[in-house]
């Protein structure tokens, strides 16, 4: 995801149409010595639909961006000696787990596609008409008509993707969340000392002993107002929704000279702010730049002041950050065992 090219896109507003059927075939048998042959005009076939698959190896919806329309195969039209009409291709839109299919027409959600493998079809193609063999009758033998194919379903579809992850970071710009990240896995965000260097969310998969492994989620640092659309807060707020736990990291001596008990604060007004569930969800609170606190000081006024357990780590010498990854993989595996 730091690639210089990559964008991240978590929005999209696209138009769907599934295929319209092929209409009926009027035919009827012409043979040598058969004088009055009967109606053998074949159905058309049916339109093709339109569905949308959650994959694993799509991250955003970037695709999107260039290309608004999506539309599926038509029927073809029956023929004569009863051939009925080739069915129009369907076609499967991949997208990235996590993704909310809305109906911008009626402004209602079909589908979350929260897991990888979901599938849904959102627009099905037309039926097929009849071709004049099957209105064949003892009383009407011969009859001169046939059916058109139905039009298929077409939707005007908004796209959201809320990211799935395990543990989503918070805190104030340069925290140092996305050092954390780079120690913690192999995903690679960008570093910088200033504000909002993380423009976008990166995923990072932390791999433990024993095969175990979870998501981390490095999002936009979050600033007093972001519920309310201030800085970058207010379009990524959604994307800690999906995680199991919130992991807040505090700057213990913020360069500005801030106070870190008020910083922790303006975060978790923020997250109540935008939602009351997500102000619940189970947090762990991480202290880092321990490693300018050599004797301790400011990590025990922390404590005593928030009155809540703290894990000490520097993400920039690396220490603690093993037993992070750790107690952060206990709090995901109880809470996978207890859902």
């Amino acid at each position: 995801m730091d690639h210089p090219f990559f964008m991240f896109i978590d929005q999209a507003t696209i138009w769907i149409k599934a295929g319209d059927g092929g209409h009926g075939c009027v035919s009827f048998r012409r043979e040598k010595f058969i004088p009055k042959g009967g109606p053998d005009g074949g159905d058309g076939g049916r339109g093709g639909s339109v569905f949308f698959e959650a994959v694993d190896n799509v991250d955003t919806l970037l695709d999107f961006a260039g290309r608004h329309h999506w539309k599926a195969g038509n029927g073809q039209p029956g023929e004569g000696s009863l051939r009925q009409g080739k069915d129009g291709d369907d076609i499967v839109i991949k997208v990235p787990p996590g993704t909310i299919i809305i109906d911008t027409d009626i402004d209602v959600t079909l589908k979350d596609l929260n897991e990888v493998g979901m599938k849904v079809c959102v627009c099905k193609g037309g039926k097929g008409g009849r071709g004049n063999k099957t209105y064949a009758t003892s009383v009407n033998q011969t009859p001169r008509y046939a059916t058109q194919g139905k039009v298929g379903q077409e939707r005007n579809i908004k796209l959201e993707l809320k990211l799935i992850a395990d543990v989503g970071l918070v805190g104030l710009p340069n925290a140092g969340k996305s050092t954390l990240v780079s120690r913690c896995s192999k995903a690679r965000p960008k570093i910088a000392d200033y504000p909002f260097t993380t423009l976008e969310p990166v995923l990072g998969i932390v791999e433990l002993s024993d095969f175990r492994r979870y998501v981390i989620a490095d999002l936009p640092g979050l600033i007093e107002g972001a519920s309310e659309g201030s800085g970058l807060g207010h379009d990524f707020l959604k994307h800690i929704e999906r995680t199991k736990i919130v992991a807040h990291i505090i700057d213990i001596i913020p360069v500005d000279g801030s106070d870190p008990v008020e910083n922790y604060k303006t975060i978790r007004s923020e997250l109540e702010k935008h939602s009351a569930a997500l102000a619940q969800k189970p947090e762990v609170i991480i202290a880092n730049k321990t490693d300018l606190d050599p004797d301790g000081t400011v990590l025990k006024e922390l404590e005593e002041k928030l009155q809540q357990p703290i894990h000490p780590i520097s993400a920039v010498t690396g220490s603690g950050t093993k037993e992070l990854a750790e107690l952060l993989w206990q709090k995901v595996k109880q809470l996978k065992t207890s859902e």
